[in-house]
């Protein structure tokens, strides 16, 4: 409730009233003129209140009435009564109704009750109220106030004093309060005021307003007093102390100086009277000496007392911190004094409270400056600024020396030691433990040097001096200052100092950027230069500072033990540094950062750099610490070593320590480069290199992407790392890391100096690295990647620098380890920028793409094995990711993975090619199809590499693939390749160079396709049949797949620089081949026998290359006929054809007759469309040439079911339509065939010729193979159906020839069983039949052509009849012996030596060329030149052979044929040659025919033992069968028939009628055995002809008469000497048992003969029975009957056989018994 409100006001009155009742009620007795009064003053107010509206004025207006009674009642000095009147009073005033003239009553009241020592506390009180309520107290009246204050506070009272200190300080501020307060009122009033003289009226000032006059006049008398002068103002003080003095001015000062600011007066007062006051108090402090003894001086000096010089700095604080712009001369003094009190000469606690008060001035950066401006930027000024920092270095310097003098203000002299005061003490300060035993045991923050030991205290919070000595204002004596607490302020003024100047800056220029950046958008033209007045001044602060600065920080951090204090060290230290490099201040800066460098390394480490560079500094100050001993029991005791590691250096040295503290500097080190690269510039180097040794002691390596990490055990055991460093470093990596992904934060002139300083650190790895195989430093190129990586939007700008110092000096060291980190650096570098999103992106950047791609080209050039991997390892990553957008890239992309050599080793090959392989299934379509070309270069090339295989077939195989893409892009390419072709032609042109590119007339797309041949050309003559076998099936099928894409001039290069050139290629190697065994192909593997030398690997590939032309021509016939040169091609092949097929090797010789079959069987469209399988085979092309061969290699058939016209014209192009039918050229087309028919002949003239020379025991050089002479044989049916209309007799004489070689040639004895039929079947070998159908085909066009071809029959028949022969005399091959066939038994050919040739069975061969010629001679016996050439006689005679021999032929079928041949031959060729007779053309054929029949009615060869009696019928009845044919055929035209032949025929009839028997019968085979049938025939026929009625002759009577006549006495002749024998043999006695088994043997045989006999006559009477008599000579009938004696005579016999016989013989005689009826004279009977 406010004091003028009704109720306040009511209830005031109430008070008043109530008041002055108590008080006449206690002055009742004692004092009446007190209680009167008291009951008036009651009247009073009452009429007061009843009269007025505004209370509060009438009653002020009558205070000194109101206050009248209260006045008197203090006089009473009666405590009670006083003690009311005071507090009546108060209330008055509080509600502030007390006029002037009433206040200074109540004053006057109150001196006397001071002066009476009444009530002091109530006195103190009420004035109290008085001055702060109202204004109504001034000049006179308030001083003498104001001095009742001043002399209560000198009372002998503890309390009053305390009281009355405390009040006058309260009214001292009133006082001045209300000048404030009354400016404030009168400030929009501008009043002039006079100019100030010079003050000679000291007691007022005229212009002043009442309060200011006040506050004016107090603060002179204060300074009067201070001074120890009589005041002018404050009359009535007895007594002053300069402390309280020093304390009034100093909170007048602080707390009021706009006062002293804004007047003049004031303003004069401070300069005339407070600073001269200041400076002659301070004198003794400035005078006195510590340790100065009084002798030492003549006259004593004055001590420094404390209370007044600790009160003297804090008034020179305020003055400076607010009065410095009035002071600036006074405030030099005052520096310069505070910077001398700090001096080690001065008492410690002079010292405290002098780095105190620095303090405070510390915490201000904007005084600091000013002080910069004003002293040190002016020329002849004192460099006060510098001086203040140079004061606290060395003030802090000096601690550490100081406290080992023994000086006796110290506590402790020794380090940390515990004397009972100094634990004491120390435990009152909040210091180290009262009972620790020394500073290395305890935890505390402390500063320890060269075994100085010196605690840090909290002295303060950051950013404020709250000092501790500078407030023991109630303190007389100095105070003992506690070990370490100057230490602590000079370090935390140091500190603030740091934190003030460079925040101030910071913002500044923070500012400064933002006007300059509004400005730049304001006007964007005009480049806005900064007023450099600003920038002068912070240079000059930091250039006066850092020296100072430097040398206290370093040895703080040198010294320091306590984490906390070395990070606010560090942070001290690196906020310079950054705002020395952004105000470009070089030398500063790099000192900074050395000093950081230095303390992040262990002590002494050689470092070059960092000693270069502090050489460079000119230290203004002795930085004590820098040679500090490695294990100094000083400097480390309180350091924790947390890591022992190795130095980085050439030599191998001993192990270095890193201490926390070390981690710390390197992580401030870290902090440092990440936040300030900007401004580091050249200095980049001294970071970089020290973190490099930091790095590399620590065991940090290189990661994915450069990014440090934790290594493994690095060489040796010599790095120890504990787990507090362990928990570090990933932090630390990771700072590491994010250090350089700031770098893109970093402008290009900051980023250039990174770079540049990461090249040269890698240099010096690089160097270092060179001869020694220990791991390098990989420090700097991993950052250079990390680097790259992260500024990859400007690229550009480093990458030149940076990917040639890795290319250059990194990726060709000798070191494997700096290598493959090159390497990953380049690589990394390369995908990254591929990879990234580029604005324009790289597609529209070509000069960028080719940029980023180079360095991987020019990795290629690097020898080293593992650099290439990893190249070929990213081309497969680029691949795989940016494969799609290479573009221009591919070249070059291509020609690293193409740049492989065989010395590279497998495993590059086959990365290489894993990139290619990708390239090719993945991005053909993407790529410009001008690089087309490379691929197949590239393909090729891993095809030619000789280290792996696989990847030679593979290659192959994408070669392939690539054909059929050309094959399915084909438009796309060629348009695009056309309109490059174009390009480069304008170019060409206009340069006049003629355009160069491979196979250049022919069009682009063609030039593809021949380049994609020429490699596959290449590598069917590799030196690895695999891949030459692959290659060729490659290229032929690409050819045959795609070869209708070219155009047809290109066809005539693929022809010859080609497929000829090819062929020509393995013919010549294939030729010269080794013949040495292979033993395995290497691994495991085993080479088949057929496969064991180099030259039948060559023959396989030659056979490939061969087949695969040879179906090229036979396919592209028709284009290639168009090429004008196509019968020159024909030939060259026929040439290939022919040297293949007369090759040593059967497998090349067999397969080039496949190929000659293959481009025989070409038919011409007509015929092709015309004519069927049937017709073929009616012109009798045997099944076997109709289908396709069976044997391997690639057959075609000859016929197929689309006409070649339909193929031809489904080709896309018209140059490959085919002529129309019938207009090709036919004599072109004969004389292909006639060339084809020249190449078969001499191929088979070659191939069939005997060896000559050698004897039969030398193995040939070379024998034709069954397989290969089959082949050559088959193709003449299919040839000579080309030829047949030139065919000559001349040419058939070739063919035989060839024909008969052929079958002639033996086979070796190893391959006999596999080709030779057992000898059991009468099978023909292949051979044989091809043989045969060759010859059958000719005799069937000769029997369909004119007439003038059947002259060759003969000749056929010769041939065929070559052939007859062969079954019984096998045709020799040259001079080699061999083993028949006929003669080994079947099971026994595997068992000859190897060395043998084994004959062929030619008997089945020879029987059906009998058979054919028999049908053949059936159909042409009447023909001309059969009958001319004496074909039957030719074949009678061939046929006498086999006749003859008989039972001696090789085969028994042979002489059975024979005779069934000659029967049926002669059936048909007897009647042309009696036709014929007259002519003589058949008479040499006759006595052929005649010893024909001797021959082999009468062998020399007798049966086998072994025939069965069925068997010896059956060939008996054979026999007969010629007899039959005798007396059928020849004898009953015996008048066409030479006499002679018909006398040879009768002689061998007689003979046979009775032919001895075979002599090894037994007895029960006798009669069979004696081939009686036959002997029956013969004679029968004899008989027949011998007493036919049809004599014709007397000759032929004659003949038969003689017959029987030598017949019938042979008879006679056999029965006598039987008779006789058997005579003989009765007589004798018996023989001895050997002699009677020969006996045995003559009888039988003699038995025999007899029953021969015996039965010839039976025979012979039944004949003559059957005969006409008169037919009969008379003669005969004589012999006839001459016999029967002798029969008789034999009956004696004693052998049952012959009896029988005899009966038989002697019973016809039964018909001579009776006389014949005589002949009748008439004729008749």
């Amino acid at each position: 409730m406010s004091t003028s409100s009704p109720e306040a006001v009511k209830k005031l009155l109430e008070n008043m009233q109530t008041d002055l009742r108590s008080l006449s009620m206690e002055c009742k007795k004692k004092f009446p003129p007190v209680k009167e009064a008291a009951e008036s003053g009651i009247v009073k107010i009452k009429t007061i209140a009843a009269r007025n509206s505004d209370i509060l004025a009438t009653l002020k207006e009558n205070s000194s009435e109101v206050v009248q009674p209260f006045l008197m009642g203090c006089g009473t000095k009666e405590p009670k009564i006083t003690q009311l009147c005071l507090a009546a009073i108060q209330r008055l005033m509080s509600h502030e109704v007390v006029s002037e003239a009433a206040a200074g009553n109540i004053i006057n009241m109150l001196w006397q009750l001071m002066e009476n020592g009444q009530e002091e506390l109530k006195l103190l009180q009420t004035v109290l109220v008085l001055l702060t309520t109202n204004t109504v107290v001034h000049d006179q009246v308030l001083s003498k106030a104001i001095v009742l204050c001043f002399r209560l506070h000198f009372t002998k009272d503890n309390i009053t004093n305390n009281t009355a200190a405390a009040t006058v300080r309260q009214v001292v501020t009133v006082v001045f309060e209300r000048m404030v307060a009354e400016d404030e009122r009168f400030k929009d009033i501008v009043d002039q005021p006079p100019p100030v003289q010079g003050n000679t009226n000291r007691r007022s000032v005229s212009t002043l307003r009442p309060s200011a006059k006040d506050a004016y006049m107090l603060f002179q008398d204060l300074c009067q007093l201070v001074n120890a002068d009589a005041p002018y103002w404050l009359v009535g003080m007895t007594e002053m102390t300069r402390t309280f003095g020093l304390e009034l001015l100093e909170s007048v000062l602080n707390d009021f100086p706009r006062v002293f600011l804004q007047h003049q007066e004031f303003s004069f007062l401070l300069k005339e009277r407070v600073c001269p006051l200041v400076i002659k108090l301070f004198s003794p402090n400035i005078k006195f000496r510590q340790g100065n003894s009084s002798a030492a001086s003549p006259a004593p000096v004055e001590k420094p007392y404390f209370p007044i010089c600790m009160r003297l700095l804090r008034v020179v604080s305020v003055l400076i911190k607010h009065f410095y712009s009035l002071l600036v001369t006074e405030c030099e003094i005052f520096l310069s004094l505070l910077v001398k009190f700090l001096d080690g000469e001065k008492p410690q606690w002079l010292r405290a409270v002098a780095v105190e008060s620095v303090h405070r001035l510390c915490v201000q950066p904007h005084l600091l400056r000013s002080f910069c401006l004003s002293y040190d930027m002016k020329q002849h000024s004192t460099k006060v600024f510098r001086d203040i920092v140079n004061a606290l270095g060395s003030f802090i310097q000096s601690l550490f020396i100081v406290l080992n003098t023994g000086n006796p203000a110290a506590t402790n002299t020794s380090t940390g030691g515990s004397g009972a005061q100094g634990a004491a003490q120390g435990a009152a300060q909040g210091g180290p433990g009262a009972g620790g035993q020394g500073g290395s045991l305890t935890t505390q923050a402390a500063f320890e040097y060269r075994g100085t030991w010196i605690p840090l205290m909290t002295v303060s919070v950051q950013g404020s001096a709250k000092a501790t000595y500078l407030e023991m204002l109630d303190k007389v004596e100095p105070p003992s200052i506690p070990e370490g607490y100057a230490m602590s302020v000079a370090f935390s003024a140091l500190l603030d100092l740091v934190r003030g100047i460079t925040s101030m800056i910071e913002r500044a220029l923070a500012k400064e950027e933002e006007e300059a950046a509004v400005r730049r958008e304001a006007n964007p033209d005009q480049n806005t230069q900064l007023e450099p007045g600003a920038h002068l001044v912070w240079e000059e602060m930091v250039s006066a500072c850092w020296c100072g600065l430097l040398a206290a920080l370093s040895l703080l951090l040198d010294a320091s033990t306590d984490e906390t204090a070395t990070e606010s060290i560090l942070k001290a230290e690196l906020t310079v540094a950054a705002l020395c490099g952004r105000l470009g201040l070089v030398t500063p800066r790099d000192a900074f950062i050395t000093a950081i460098c230095k303390a992040s390394l262990p002590p002494h480490y050689a470092l070059t750099v960092l000693s270069s560079n502090t050489a460079n500094i000119n230290k203004a100050y002795s930085i004590q610490g820098q040679s500090v001993q490695i294990i100094s029991s000083s400097s480390e005791s309180h350091q924790q070593v947390v890591a022992v590691g190795q130095p980085l250096s050439v030599q191998p040295q001993g192990t270095v320590v890193l201490t926390a503290k070390n981690i710390q500097c390197m992580r401030t080190l870290l902090n440092l480069a990440h936040c300030h690269g900007v401004v580091l510039g050249t200095s980049w180097q001294l970071v970089l290199a020290t973190l490099q040794h930091l790095v590399w002691i620590l065991g940090l390596k290189p990661g994915v992407g450069g990014a440090l990490k934790p290594g493994r055990a690095v060489e040796g055991p010599s790095t120890v790392l504990t787990t507090a460093v362990m928990t570090d470093l990933p932090v630390i990596s990771n700072i590491l890391s994010r250090l350089f992904e700031s770098s893109q934060y970093l402008d290009d002139v900051s980023l250039h100096h990174l770079i540049h300083a990461l090249c040269s650190l890698s240099l010096e790895a690089v160097e270092m690295a060179y001869g020694t195989n220990k791991e390098p430093s990989l420090f700097a190129v991993a950052k250079l990647l990390e680097t790259g990586l992260v500024n990859m939007d400007r690229i550009e700008i480093l990458w030149r620098p940076l990917t040639g110092h890795l290319l250059e000096k990194v990726c060709q060291h000798p070191n494997a380890r700096m290598r493959e980190w090159g390497a990953e650096a380049v690589t990394s570098l390369i995908k990254a920028g591929l990879a990234y999103k580029h604005n324009p992106p790289l597609a529209q950047n070509q000069r960028l793409q080719l940029l980023l791609l180079n360095p991987l080209k020019e990795l290629s050039n690097v020898l080293h094995a593992d650099i290439r991997q990893k190249q070929l390892e990213s081309v497969l990553q680029i691949l795989q990711s940016q494969g799609d957008s290479l573009g221009p890239g591919w070249p070059l992309v291509l020609g690293v993975i193409g740049a492989i050599r065989n010395d590279q080793g497998e495993s590059l090959i086959r990365t290489a090619f894993q990139c290619l392989q990708l390239v090719v299934t993945d991005f053909l379509p993407t790529m410009p199809c001008a690089c087309l070309q490379i691929v197949v270069d590239v393909a090729g090339s891993f095809g030619l590499q000789n280290q792996e295989l696989n990847i030679s077939l593979t290659s192959i195989g994408l070669l392939w693939n690539i054909s059929d893409y050309f094959f399915q892009r084909g438009e796309a390419i060629t348009q695009e390749l056309e309109r490059e072709e174009a390009a480069l032609q304008k170019q060409a042109q206009e340069k006049g160079e003629p355009l160069n590119r491979p196979f250049h007339p022919a069009p682009p797309f063609d030039c593809l396709w021949l380049c994609l041949y020429a490699k596959l050309g290449q590598l069917c003559v590799d030196p690895r049949p695999a891949v030459r076998k692959s290659a060729g099936q490659t290229m032929f099928s690409t050819i045959a797949a795609h070869g209708t894409l070219l155009q047809q001039p290109t066809w005539h290069i693929v022809v010859w620089k080609v497929l000829f050139h090819l062929l020509d290629c393995v013919r010549k190697s294939s030729t010269t081949a080794d013949r040495e065994k292979i033993e395995s192909g290497g691994g495991n593997i085993l080479i088949h026998h057929s496969r064991d030398t180099a030259e039948k690997q060559w023959a396989e590939t030659w056979v490939l290359t061969l087949a695969g032309v040879a179906r090229i021509f036979n396919t592209r016939r028709y284009l290639l006929q168009q090429l004008g040169d196509y019968f020159k091609a024909w030939e060259v092949l026929l040439d290939h054809i022919q040297s293949a097929a007369l090759s040593k090797n059967s497998e090349v010789s067999l397969a080039a007759l496949k190929s000659f079959q293959e481009i025989l069987q070409i038919a011409t469209p007509v015929k092709d469309s015309t004519m069927s399988t049937d017709a073929l085979a009616a012109m009798g092309v045997p099944p076997v040439l109709i289908d396709p061969l069976s044997a391997p290699g690639p057959g075609r058939p000859l016929l197929r079911s689309d006409s070649m016209l339909e193929r031809l014209t489904s080709y896309n192009g018209a140059e490959l339509q085919a002529p129309p039918p019938g207009e090709e050229s036919t004599l072109e087309d004969a004389a292909l065939w006639w060339s084809a028919w020249n190449t078969w002949y001499r191929t088979g003239t070659d191939s069939t010729r005997p060896p000559s020379g050698g004897t039969g025991t030398d193995r040939p050089s070379f024998v034709p193979s069954q397989p290969f002479l089959t082949a050559l044989v088959q193709i003449f049916p299919a040839l000579y159906q080309h030829i047949k209309t030139g065919f000559s007799m001349e040419d058939l004489r070739k063919l035989g020839v060839i024909l008969h070689g052929a079958v002639s040639i033996p086979i070796s004895s190893d391959a006999s069983p596999f080709i030779l039929p057992s000898y059991t079947e009468a099978v023909l070998t292949s051979l044989q039949e091809a043989v045969l159908t060759a010859l059958d085909v000719l005799q069937k066009a000769i029997c369909v052509g004119p007439e003038n071809l059947q002259v060759m029959y003969p000749a056929i028949f010769e041939q065929l009849l070559l052939f007859v022969e062969f079954s019984c005399k096998p045709p020799q091959y040259g001079k080699m012996e061999t083993k028949h066939v006929a003669n080994a038994k079947y099971n026994q050919i595997q068992l000859f030596t190897p060395a043998e040739w084994v004959a062929l069975n030619y008997v089945p061969f020879a029987e059906r060329s009998l058979e054919v010629v028999v049908d053949l001679y059936h159909k042409t016996a009447c023909h001309k030149a059969v009958i001319n050439e004496k074909v039957l006689q030719n074949i009678i005679k061939t046929l006498r052979m086999p006749l003859g021999l008989k039972y001696g032929c090789p085969s028994e079928s042979t002489w059975k044929l024979a005779v069934s041949s000659l029967l049926k031959v002669l059936s048909t060729g007897l009647p042309v040659a009696r036709q014929h007779a007259s002519s003589r053309k058949f008479d040499t054929m006759w006595p052929e025919l005649a010893n024909a029949f001797k021959d082999f009615l009468f062998t020399k060869s007798t049966p086998p033992d072994n025939v069965s009696i069925q068997e010896f019928q059956k060939n008996e009845a054979i026999d007969v069968e010629v007899v039959q044919l005798i007396s059928t055929e020849i004898l009953p035209f015996a008048i066409f028939i030479p006499k002679d032949f018909v006398g040879q025929i009768m002689a061998m009839l007689n003979k046979g009628s009775i032919h001895s028997q075979s002599s090894s019968f037994t007895e029960a085979e006798v009669d069979v055995r004696m081939r009686e049938e036959f002997s029956k025939v013969c004679f029968e026929t004899l008989l027949q002809f011998s007493f036919s009625n049809k004599v014709s002759t007397p000759q032929e009577g004659y003949i038969s008469r003689m017959a029987l006549s030598v017949l019938l006495k042979r008879s006679q002749d056999v029965l006598r000497r039987y008779v006789d024998d058997e005579r003989l043999s009765g007589r004798c006695p018996l023989p001895s048992g050997q002699r009677m088994k020969l006996d045995c043997q003559l009888l039988r045989q003699q038995v025999t003969e007899i029953i021969f006999v015996l039965k010839a006559i039976s025979t012979l009477m039944d004949s003559l029975k059957k005969t006409q008599p008169e037919n009969v000579d008379g003669t005969t009938w004589a012999q006839v009957i001459a016999l029967y004696p002798t029969l008789v005579e034999c009956i004696t016999c004693s052998s049952s056989e012959v009896s029988s016989a005899l009966k038989e013989a002697m019973g016809p005689f039964k018909d001579f018994m009776q006389p014949p009826v005589s002949r009748v004279q008439n004729g008749e009977s």
